[in-house]
């Protein structure tokens, strides 16, 4: 079997039923039990989840500690999900594994994400990570990322309208399913704000979990060195991790590290053509797209979603800043948001940039990061 092929049998795999962990339950069982190999960190949250990973992973690396980095969605190749010190993990490794799962019969037959999380966890083990850094999906307590078994520390970033109708419908119910992660005793390091800090604190006394609200005056949050990462928005994310690392125990210097060597490409990333800045960031939901518009004054938007999302909470707070927009198809199911229409991503990119040199305003490219993925596979080709 090629990587290609094993790929293809991958993203074909769909989740019947309803959500839970009894898939990935089956797969981990079946797989020895791999999760129990390393200590990990839970992070979860509506928006900020890859860049707390990106700086624990960071941390980790300056330590000299075999480790393991688990996020998603990837960008240009699956590959990027699942990383550790000897790089993202190898293509003869995720064929292994998919022409093992492919002779399995399991009484769940697990979905994408289910596998892919398998496949981390089995990788982890491999290699001999010490720590891991994982990223949850969707929600919290039923996600696959949640059976984690040696849990060090739960980070939850923040809770926000995003998946809305998967989570229960109202932010207190997305907040309820993202704090189910909680386990017993185990400290979690958040930012979560307004109702959903209630349930959070809710359900971290009924486990007795020691909670750490964000406060920057606290010495805990203390940024001992500024965060690689672009965005007023990345300093909260910068201490949660900070904080994440102070509470396992890390050296100030392997976490001032961790915070300037940290990378998360595709958020906020700067790119130059032809004298034209590009930024690209993958907001797809409505808090992250504020977020995101308060870093510029103006800008020419290109803009892609798919319909699951709330694009019109989304656009709400990009519109005002654009003098001009283009919408691009984000990927296959995507969106026609909106005119003028490219079917090819690069079409669009080409025509902002027109309008780009002439008045000199920087282009942002956001909505989804696949079609952040596509673009950035262009700008570091450059197109």
């Amino acid at each position: 079997m090629e990587y290609r092929e094993a790929l293809a049998w991958l993203y074909s795999r769909r989740r019947e039923g309803p959500r839970g962990m009894g898939r990935v339950l089956g797969l981990l069982e079946a797989l020895g039990h791999p999760e129990e190999a390393f200590v990990a960190v839970h992070v979860l949250g509506t928006n900020g989840k890859g860049s707390v990973v990106a700086y624990l992973e960071a941390a980790f690396r300056a330590a000299g500690l075999p480790y393991g980095a688990y996020t998603s969605p990837h960008l240009l190749d699956f590959r990027e999900r699942i990383r550790t010190h000897l790089g993202e993990i190898p293509e003869e490794k995720v064929v292994a594994f998919v022409e093992w799962a492919r002779g399995q019969a399991f009484p769940e037959p697990p979905g994408f994400f289910d596998l892919a999380t398998a496949l981390a966890f089995l990788h982890f083990r491999e290699v001999g990570a010490a720590y891991a850094a994982v990223e949850a999906g969707v929600g919290g307590e039923k996600d696959a990322t949640n059976a984690l078994r040696r849990l060090a520390l739960t980070v939850l970033t923040n809770v926000g309208e995003d998946h809305l109708e998967a989570l229960g419908g109202s932010l207190e119910a997305v907040a309820r399913d993202k704090a189910g992660a909680i386990r017993k005793g185990v400290p979690v390091v958040t930012g979560v704000r307004g109702v959903g800090l209630g349930v959070v604190r809710e359900v971290a006394a009924l486990r007795q979990a020691p909670l750490y609200l964000l406060d920057p005056e606290d010495p805990l949050f203390a940024l001992p060195a500024p965060p690689a990462l672009r965005g007023a928005f990345q300093e909260e994310n910068a201490r949660l991790a900070a904080a994440a690392l102070r509470l396992l125990g890390f050296a100030e210097e392997a976490i001032a590290r961790g915070l300037r060597e940290a990378r998360n490409p595709g958020r906020l990333e700067r790119f130059l053509v032809g004298g034209v800045e590009v930024y690209l960031d993958g907001a797809h939901n409505p808090p992250a797209a504020e977020a995101l518009a308060r870093e510029f004054s103006a800008y020419h938007l290109l803009f892609g979603a798919f319909p699951r999302k709330d694009i019109g909470g989304v656009l709400a707070h990009l519109l005002p800043k654009a003098k001009t927009v283009r919408y691009a198809r984000a990927g296959e199911g995507a969106s026609r948001v909106g005119e003028p229409f490219f079917e090819d991503p690069k079409e669009a990119l080409e025509d902002a940039l027109k309008a780009a040199q002439r008045d000199g305003l920087p282009i942002l490219a956001t909505g989804s990061l696949y079609l952040v993925g596509t673009l950035r596979g262009l700008l570091t080709t450059r197109l």
